[in-house]
């Protein structure tokens, strides 16, 4: 069994590791935004953004990036990400720019479709740009439709970032009554069992 080889544990890095997500996540969104290509952050960043609006302290870092687009708008985000530097891959039927030519899939912004559904047995689809925000450093998609992007995606991470919406109160049962009835199941387990 090989034996890993671990670098020294430093603030440096761990600081590091956040701001290159953070970083990639504003060198893309201002890309976007000024080629007026219509994008809605999503994903973790987008929980994080929604947590930090009522408690700093309980927001979660995330390692990806991920960002709505209408599939007709590819390529014109595909011309304005890769004058950003990135650099366009499509692998196991996802889309992604790298954040450069040596750049791992970590490493990366991740594509979702606007308005089509990530897997054929998904619920929902995934909804539109239009469906988002303007702040003062990205557009944001609405809490509305993000919470219906995780009850539907609903994998481990996602199950984790709607407890933290609960946790800080964002999300409750009141909820029940907004999301689709289809998805309506998956958030009553979560309130029945927010530890998990």
């Amino acid at each position: 069994m090989a034996t890993a080889t671990y670098a020294e544990v430093s603030w440096e890095r761990m600081s590091n590791a956040v701001e290159n997500v953070r970083r990639r996540l504003l060198r893309a969104a201002h890309a976007l935004e000024d080629a007026h290509v219509p994008y809605a952050v999503a994903g973790g960043n987008a929980v994080a953004a929604w947590v930090s609006r009522v408690d700093e302290a309980a927001v979660r870092n995330t390692q990806d990036v991920d960002i709505v687009l209408r599939r007709a708008d590819l390529a014109a985000a595909r011309g304005a990400l890769e004058r950003a530097g990135f650099v366009y891959r499509h692998v196991a039927s996802i889309d992604m720019f790298l954040d450069g030519p040596d750049a791992k899939a970590r490493d990366a912004v991740h594509i979702v479709f606007a308005a089509e559904k990530v897997r054929a047995d998904y619920a929902a689809p995934v909804p539109d740009v239009s469906e988002a925000e303007e702040t003062e450093t990205f557009r944001l998609l609405s809490l509305d439709a993000l919470v219906r992007m995780k009850l539907t995606s609903f994998r481990d991470k996602d199950r984790v970032h709607l407890r933290d919406l609960m946790d800080v109160d964002l999300v409750d049962a009141s909820w029940l009554e907004k999301v689709p009835t289809t998805l309506r199941l998956r958030l009553q387990e979560l309130l029945d069992h927010p530890e998990g």
